[in-house]
């Protein structure tokens, strides 16, 4: 899996600071898209133990409300088992911090994945430029969703 930013102390993508990874590669192409740099799934830099260690550290910090997923698509399909080991990790280590996932699939369509056992939230469907509503909090379009994961075997 490849990257182009670990954002620290991040008020725009989720509640309190977050850590961001905004993730290399995304199908959907959006026009008017913020991040089109990120779509090029071998572009940016590869998301190695340097990485990974960065981005543990930061969200080891107290103050640190938890990581959002970003880019680019965390749900590239080349993404998914990197996300998924990721997340699985995350949670492993901080149950308490919470996981955002921006993804332009709809929830329907990957709500069966196992990444979605480890995510607290998801921001759904494709940015559309015509339903730009820059009032809406976490989300760029009306018609994306900001739908909390429920979790039968997980205490929140």
């Amino acid at each position: 899996m490849r990257y182009h930013d670990i954002t620290k102390d991040d008020m725009r993508n989720g509640p309190g600071l977050r850590a961001v990874l905004w993730v290399s590669g995304c199908e959907h192409h959006c026009p008017g898209c913020q991040n089109p740099v990120t779509w090029d799934p071998d572009d940016g830099l590869m998301f190695d133990d340097r990485a990974h260690d960065e981005l543990m550290e930061i969200l080891g910090r107290d103050y640190i409300s938890g990581l959002t997923l970003s880019g680019g698509d965390p749900l590239y399909p080349s993404n998914r088992d990197e996300i998924t080991a990721l997340c699985r990790e995350v949670k492993s280590r901080w149950p308490e911090k919470t996981i955002w996932l921006y993804t332009g699939y709809d929830y329907a369509d990957v709500k069966g994945l196992e990444v979605m056992n480890y995510i607290d939230t998801v921001v759904d469907g494709r940015y559309e430029e015509d339903l730009r509503d820059v009032k809406l909090h976490w989300r760029g379009s009306s018609n994306q969703k900001i739908i909390k994961v429920e979790h039968d075997d997980r205490e929140e």
